[in-house]
């Protein structure tokens, strides 16, 4: 799920493996990254299987974050061995996203958005990147981590830039999510669907283009759907060790996907400029993002 440099972090205490089903309060953070701490800063009941890695708190950990425990370290460390661009992947994921919201709520005029697999929040969240360009925007996040969820209180507030609120949900309940999400967005009028690198998460029996059939089937004409997935042709073998090795150690397995079945999820759709594309060759907007060796198909599409 899902930069970093992290600019937005809530209040914190250190939350320890012995100890990760306790309401959380606004004392300081551990000084050490990866220091078998995680930083929660709200006062929410957690109940957290710290003995299983979690894609939200691998991610937190290739990003330098301190939301992590020893199973996440373990997890993130194997991928590295297998794949060692994994981690410029993430943060080309994280950049990618900042660019097509951007293009969304600068160019396209979006301003809702339905952000499902956000992960821990850290710099360049959609709904920081939305409202700085226009203010008003709505943005609904969706996740089912607990720590993702201590630290999504932050982010229920209201206000002249917009309104964001936080779904407690899995993907495969895409039903559930947008009964929600209709408390917060206006579904009469254009929706930005965001599936940042979640979508691996789905295996082939459990249908994902159906899935994301469902999301688009509930927004309007106008709308657009934004896919990042990680590669099972860009740099083959490395990807293909690096997915083994999560697998056996993740709570999410994965399922990577070359660049035709990726662009079968905007089958019906008009794909925006350059089409489907390695993240970092989607409207880079320096040279350093353009020659990221991400192993990320991306793309964006519009209902018409």
């Amino acid at each position: 799920m899902t930069g970093s440099g992290c600019r937005w972090r809530p209040a914190a205490q250190a939350l320890t493996e012995k100890d990760a089903s306790v309401p959380s309060k606004d004392t300081p953070a551990a000084q050490q990254k990866g220091d078998g701490t995680a930083s929660l800063g709200h006062e929410v009941p957690l109940s957290i299987d710290t003995s299983v890695a979690h894609v939200a708190r691998v991610y937190d950990y290739w990003l330098g974050g301190k939301d992590n425990f020893a199973a996440d370290r373990v997890a993130g460390e194997q991928a590295i061995r297998a794949y060692p661009d994994i981690v410029y992947s993430v943060r080309a994921n994280r950049a990618f996203l900042a660019r097509t919201v951007r293009y969304l709520a600068k160019d396209a005029g979006i301003r809702q958005f339905l952000d499902i697999g956000t992960g821990i929040p850290t710099a360049n969240n959609t709904h920081e990147v939305a409202q700085s360009v226009a203010a008003g925007c709505s943005v609904v996040y969706v996740d089912n981590d607990p720590v993702v969820l201590a630290h999504a209180r932050a982010l229920l507030v209201s206000g002249e830039q917009g309104h964001t609120t936080y779904i407690d949900a899995d993907l495969r309940d895409a039903g559930r999510i947008l009964a929600e999400a209709t408390l917060t967005l206006d579904f009469s009028q254009p929706v930005a669907i965001m599936l940042m690198a979640i979508l691996q998460h789905i295996d082939d029996a459990e249908d994902p283009y159906r899935i994301v059939s469902t999301l688009l089937g509930a927004v309007p004409s106008g709308s657009y759907l934004v896919i990042s997935h990680p590669a099972a042709d860009i740099e083959t073998e490395a990807m293909a060790q690096m997915a083994q090795r999560l697998n056996k150690l993740m709570a999410e397995k994965v399922t990577f996907r070359a660049r035709a079945q990726v662009a079968r999820f905007f089958d019906g759709l008009e794909l925006v400029g350059p089409g489907m594309v390695r993240v970092q060759e989607w409207r880079p907007t320096t040279e350093k993002e353009a020659k990221s060796p991400a192993a990320l198909w991306g793309g964006m599409g519009r209902k018409g």
